[in-house]
């Protein structure tokens, strides 16, 4: 009954259905019905959805791009370029319409007949009105809503009159073969809307500027390498005559020994790689790239919403049409003041109590992200003494490779642990914002999707970005010192950093969880659609057309869901996130997002055009939030970068060391080890930290003392284990570095943001130039009229005198334009 009185009201919307029944289907039977579009109802709706037909073709031309990388000129410019006007029925003579079958885009009609089908009534009960397709789809009265696909993807269309746009993006762009050249913007947004387009758009646009920032990162990572020997503090580690002397205080309670330095001679080596004077290049570098990325991509948005004619588009008046569900659910009424029209409102008390509820079960889940972290940091904390019991003594150590310390392998165990939490506090949180966003019940789409962007953000950012925090401004910052440690919950030990710092310990956190995070989203992406397509249309696929038709085909693909390309951004985001906030850490981050986001966009491509059903288009001029969202980010970015740079390497206390401490006559490295280390006598160890068993080369008539990594006097010394002078010194280094790099490079950005417009100068003149012609077209035409008009009433003087003075008017308001 509901579909019989549904499918009766769309056909009194204008629409034309086709119906048909499956009846030799294999797997039972199935009703389709075909919504079909009729011209003269897609004019109607010309005006509600905001779209300006073309009025004349347009004289500029198009951009050069180097042949290698350029697309055959059918597939780039699939329709000419035309100068657009706002619609009127009045002047529909003076569109360029030329075939009603190809006026309309393909995303246009896609959008249209999905706005009547998300109004339609079909239902009413107890003085409600029930409507749309998505109520009918969730109370099962239709099993699926979806636009057709054109033909198949694998080959071209026998029937000459079926466009062939499927078959042409899967050859040209979803073949990772294809990795090179340009994406065909055109065709996609043709084909599935401009808001997909957008998105296809500026993730390209990011994989070109993050190949800058790749080959920058790749330069300072070599730079480390080639060095690498020429690291002084990292000789005297690995020279049995100084490193190989040292005898370190044991790293945790009771179970921990003591240790000589050399123990830790490849781990500092190899953090030279990341810590190296290229760490505060690249660092500064970053902070300008952002902003020139983030201005950069201002212009490209400008180009696209002049060349997709979204110029004069508010996208803010597209989404001001409220959503079904606030229709539905709103039982209050009242006068709206702009429209004069009674609309459904949500009464300020229900919005307060569901704000509330909906911020608690944010805040509950943050803790929720926060309890999760303590407890893999306690599980750094405990699983450490096994590590460290584990491996007693050089020899032991060895043995199994010197890269193998109880520091790299609590670090590496802890990552993969925190990636696995991630994931499932991931899945578990998407449904939860869904629900609250839901529960919400927001007034349009745009606030929609709005709230859970920033919900689901906000959760993404404390889930991904926690545990790197902790490593790089927590983890041995608090540890005290032999006599006086510092536990957590009083039970377990801080954690200390390697003599050679603590951030070869974030980058190996950074690589473990990004890419990661990288491997799982791409298979999650390409693996699981192609399986679940596969299993599903398993017993049909070798069926004939007959029998397995081409919206049967569609069917059994998966459903992208509107909130499809909001995960795809969220992606993009993240890792956005990851190669700017901790980029000072790991200079190949972005190296490793660029061969990411290639292959993302030939997996994206391949999925829309193959495995998922053909979304519903949207019309959109701009990222939206995520600009705002990259934006704060992006200042963010420089925060953590200087304070990664000053209190996570060891750069600052080098750098005083060599200017001010140095003990030889000119400035050196020579003695840095020794004196970054303090000194505690083995005497005043307490019984909860003296260790239970001494390894075999250990002798405690031989050595009486132990060294640790601190700036802190000596025994005997009148403020005994308080901290020295240098280490203030070192201090006061730090704060003035992260104040004079924080301030240089903001300047920087904000000079750059100030010095590029958002709009290019040429796009601007074309803006100007087509409202000129648009305007003289549309004058010319209403004189033209006019004059018909007065020919018309000649025999009437007294009308012809009327038309003919406003004629005169006409005139001398267009001479006033031109």
């Amino acid at each position: 009954e509901r579909r019989r009185e549904f499918e009766l009201n769309l056909e009194k919307a204008g629409l034309e259905l086709e119906t048909e029944h499956k009846k030799a289907h294999s797997r039972g039977r199935k009703f389709f019905v075909a919504s079909l579009f009729v011209f003269n109802t897609l004019i109607v709706r010309l005006i509600v959805l905001d779209r300006d037909p073309p009025v004349v073709k347009s004289d500029i031309a198009a951009h050069f791009i180097l042949k290698p990388f350029k697309l055959p000129e059918e597939v780039k410019n699939p329709l000419p370029d035309y100068f657009t006007a706002p619609f009127s029925k009045e002047k529909q003579e003076l569109f360029l319409i030329n075939n009603e079958d190809t006026f309309f885009l393909p995303s246009t009609r896609n959008r249209i007949v999905f706005y009547i089908l998300s109004r339609c009534q079909y239902a009413t009960e107890e003085g409600k009105r029930k409507f749309g397709i998505k109520r009918l789809l969730n109370n099962g009265t239709y099993t699926a809503a979806y636009p057709l696909h054109d033909c198949q993807y694998w080959k071209k269309a026998a029937d000459t009159n079926c466009e062939n746009e499927r078959y042409t993006l899967y050859i040209e762009w979803a073949k990772f073969s294809r990795f090179y050249k340009e994406q065909p913007l055109d065709l996609i947004r043709k084909y599935y809307g401009e808001k997909i387009g957008i998105y296809f758009a500026w993730l390209g646009f990011y994989t070109k500027m993050l190949f800058f920032a790749a080959v920058v990162g790749l330069v300072c990572f070599l730079y480390g390498y080639f060095t690498e020997d020429d690291a002084t503090w990292s000789e005297e580690i690995c020279d049995s005559r100084i490193g190989g002397k040292i005898i370190m205080c044991p790293l945790c309670d009771q179970r921990c020994s003591y240790w000589k330095l050399n123990t830790t001679c490849e781990s500092s080596k190899k953090s030279h790689l990341f810590d190296n004077v290229a760490t505060l290049f690249f660092a500064i570098f970053m902070g300008i790239w952002v902003t020139l990325f983030l201005e950069f991509w201002k212009r490209r948005q400008a180009r696209l919403e002049y060349d997709w004619d979204l110029v004069d588009f508010e996208e803010e008046q597209q989404q001001l049409q409220l959503r079904p569900e606030y229709e539905v659910k709103c039982s209050y009424r009242k006068k709206n003041p702009i429209t004069q029209e009674e609309e459904p409102y949500m009464p300020v008390s229900s919005k307060f109590a569901r704000s509330c509820l909906s911020g608690a079960t944010v805040i509950f889940w943050i803790a929720l992200i926060v309890a999760s972290i303590i407890a893999v940091i306690v599980y750094r904390l405990s699983v450490y003494a096994a590590f460290a019991s584990i491996i007693k003594d050089t020899q032991g150590l060895k043995s199994v490779g010197s890269l193998f310390t109880p520091q790299m392998a609590t670090s590496v165990t802890a990552s993969c642990l925190n990636f696995v939490v991630i994931m499932i506090l991931n899945f578990m949180y998407e449904r939860v914002a869904i629900w609250i966003t839901d529960m919400e019940i927001p007034k349009t789409h745009l606030e929609y999707e709005n709230r859970l962007t920033m919900k689901m953000f906000l959760f993404q950012f404390v889930n991904y970005y926690s545990s790197c925090f902790y490593v790089a401004f927590f983890k041995g910052k608090f540890v005290g010192h032999p006599s006086k440690y510092t536990y957590m919950f009083g039970r377990w030990r801080n954690e200390e950093c390697d003599p050679g710092g603590c951030l070869i310990e974030l980058t190996t956190q950074l690589l473990i969880i990004m890419g990661g995070k990288q491997i799982w989203g791409n298979i999650q992406e390409a693996l699981v659609p192609w399986m679940m397509n596969w299993w599903g249309s398993r017993k049909a696929r070798h069926h004939p057309a007959s029998l397995y038709s081409r919206w049967e085909q569609d069917n059994d693909l998966q459903y992208f869901g509107q909130l499809g390309l909001f995960y795809e951004y969220l992606e993009m985001v993240i890792q956005f996130g990851f190669i700017t906030l901790f980029v000072a850490s790991f200079p190949l981050a972005p190296l490793l997002a660029l061969a990411n986001n290639i292959l993302e966009i030939r997996v994206d491509a391949w999925k829309f055009t193959t495995q998922f059903r053909r979304p519903v288009a949207a019309k959109a001029h701009s990222i939206g939030i995520w600009q705002e969202i990259l934006n704060g980010v992006a200042i963010l970015s420089v925060v953590t970068n200087a304070f990664i740079v000053a209190f996570t390497s060891d750069m600052i206390p080098r750098l005083v060391y060599y200017y001010a401490y140095s003990s030889t006559s000119e400035p050196s490295m020579a003695g840095y080890i020794n004196n970054s280390l303090s000194i505690f006598e083995l005497s005043k160890f307490s019984t909860r930290s003296k260790p239970d068993e001494n390894p075999d080369w250990f002798s405690e008539s031989l050595y009486t003392t132990c060294r640790y990594r601190d700036y802190r006097y000596p025994p005997g010394h009148e403020r005994e284990y308080s901290h020295t002078m240098q280490f203030w010194h070192i201090l006061a280094a730090k704060m003035a570095f992260i104040i004079i790099m924080e301030h240089v490079v903001f300047v920087v950005k904000f000079f750059v943001a100030w010095m590029i417009p958002d709009i290019p100068a040429d796009v601007k003149a074309r803006i100007k130039r087509e409202r000129y012609l648009t305007q003289r077209i549309l004058h010319d035409y209403e004189l033209s009229k006019l004059k018909e008009k007065l020919y018309r009433q000649a025999e009437c003087p007294q009308t012809a005198r009327e038309v003919q003075a406003t004629t005169e008017k006409i005139q001398i308001s267009q001479n006033s334009i031109y």
